[in-house]
């Protein structure tokens, strides 16, 4: 192991988080709000422990995967640390249990909550708190490898180790240049909706609160009702629509702007993951049409929630949780779905999903003809048995740890809906759940040691599981 190389990256990464707090505190000091001095002392110290870090003298600047691997686990818990410092400096969140568990909320775009009223909130506070689903959504080492060239170093292995989906594959030659391609379709997409809310009527500061709580498919407000509290369709559709729109791949963006529609039409994933949101929000729609008295009100709410929480943002137009069991049930398993791999959305991903299916009919199939050579192809590329077995496998370990942390939250005494949805929605990067953790509920009554383990389920589910499993390998640690 490298260590040099891992302390250097990650007080780069550092460097960079002290830099993305100043807008926090720009509108903190214009705000007049108490918070100025926490994000002073955050930026302050968050600087000079970067700084010494990032001037490690290294001799050797190869990064392998086993510290690209380190530098992404070590950086994203790092990074949750020093921005959880603004919370908890503030006497926001006074327990750090509960400033680390909003903070890991944040970052991993989960968008859980322990805060109860968040329309007191200082200004700056809230813009920190959604500016973390917009940093973490697409990946904070993917956005640096875009911005800050001292990072470059073992780029590919960095890109590999952070990005969701069972193929990394890259959209340019360089990997600079491919995180740079995903940033711009990403920062397009933010000021598209930015603007589009604005017209609907909301200020600039509300606009950009929730378009990063929507791209980056995270889900925090400043409402405590959520979107609901806005009460206008027309925010509710585009904040519904921007939702699926950030849950399709980040490169098929930049096939539409070479303008491949053929590669973009042809794409399975995408087809299956318009597939279920449609199919879903007409069910939905039909059940829940008694208590609405209205089509166009019926399939609004219904295509905004399929769309919050397949894509693992976790907005709510309205109370969902009183929804009848059939449409709550279809719910609870989109969370297990999310949305494709190279998109914000977290879960087990459309991709990993389509694999399985793809496997299990290839079993079938073997039954009939025990002779026959079956492959599994996808978008016209034959996978490899690698692939698939790490597919399988990664859907095995994930409902693992969904039934070992619905298990251990089920020691607060919790029902058992409350205990399922809370360890799914964290898992999965969701936020709400059902019962005690529904849309307009938060996580405050949980104890610390379940909010550490929630914040761990979040890291797991945004780091895709192996990568953060790996670190509890003593083969890793050794030197070479």
């Amino acid at each position: 192991m490298n260590y040099g190389i891992v302390a250097k990256i990650i007080g780069n990464l550092l460097l960079f988080e002290a830099v993305a707090l100043l807008p926090s505190i720009g509108i903190s000091i214009y705000d007049d709000g108490y918070d100025s001095v926490a994000f002073f002392e955050t930026i302050f110290l968050t600087f000079t422990i970067g700084y010494f870090m990032s001037k490690i003298p290294i001799q050797k600047r190869k990064v392998r995967i086993k510290e690209a691997i380190t530098i992404v686990t070590l950086g994203w818990i790092v990074v949750s640390i020093f921005g959880a410092l603004p919370f908890y400096f503030s006497g926001v969140l006074p327990n750090f249990s509960d400033a680390f568990f909003e903070t890991v909320s944040g970052l991993t775009t989960t968008g859980s909550t322990v805060i109860n009223d968040v329309e007191i909130l200082p200004l700056g506070i809230l813009f920190w708190r959604s500016l973390l689903h917009w940093l973490g959504g697409m990946g904070i080492l993917v956005l640096a490898l875009a911005i800050m060239p001292t990072i470059g170093v073992g780029a590919h292995q960095i890109f590999k180790a952070e990005t969701t989906g069972p193929i990394s594959d890259k959209v340019a030659p360089k990997l600079k240049d491919t995180a740079k391609i995903l940033y711009i379709a990403y920062l397009g997409i933010t000021v598209l909706q930015t603007v589009l809310l604005m017209f609907g009527g909301m200020d600039l500061f509300q606009a950009l609160i929730h378009t990063f709580g929507t791209v980056g498919t995270g889900g925090f407000s400043t409402k405590n009702t959520s979107v609901g509290a806005f009460h206008s369709s027309y925010i509710t559709l585009v904040i519904g629509i921007f939702m699926m729109l950030s849950g399709i791949n980040f490169s098929l963006y930049y096939e539409l702007y070479k303008k491949r529609f053929r590669h973009i039409l042809q794409n399975i994933e995408l087809r299956a993951y318009l597939s279920i949101i449609l199919v879903s929000t007409i069910l939905i729609a039909i059940n829940i049409y008694s208590l609405y008295g209205s089509v166009f009100e019926s399939f609004k709410h219904a295509f905004f929630q399929v769309s919050s929480i397949i894509t693992t943002t976790g907005y709510s137009s309205v109370n969902y949780d009183l929804w009848p069991s059939f449409s709550k049930a279809i719910l609870f398993f989109l969370m297990f779905v999310g949305g494709s791999a190279g998109s914000t959305g977290g879960a087990i991903k459309v991709i990993r999903i389509v694999i399985l299916f793809m496997f299990v009919r290839r079993e079938i199939k073997k039954l009939l003809h025990p002779r026959a050579l079956i492959p599994i192809q996808l978008n016209h590329k034959m996978l490899s048995g690698d692939v698939v077995a790490g597919v399988t496998g990664f859907f095995f370990l994930y409902m693992l740890l969904f039934a070992a942390g619905t298990i251990l939250l089920s020691l607060e005494g919790i029902d058992f809906s409350t205990a399922a949805s809370a360890s799914a929605s964290s898992i999965g990067n969701v936020g709400p759940g059902f019962e005690l953790v529904g849309p307009y509920k938060t996580y405050s009554f949980f104890s610390a040691p379940s909010k550490y383990l929630m914040s761990l389920l979040m890291l797991f589910g945004r780091l895709e599981l192996f990568t953060i499993f790996i670190l509890f390998t003593p083969s890793h640690w050794t030197k070479d």
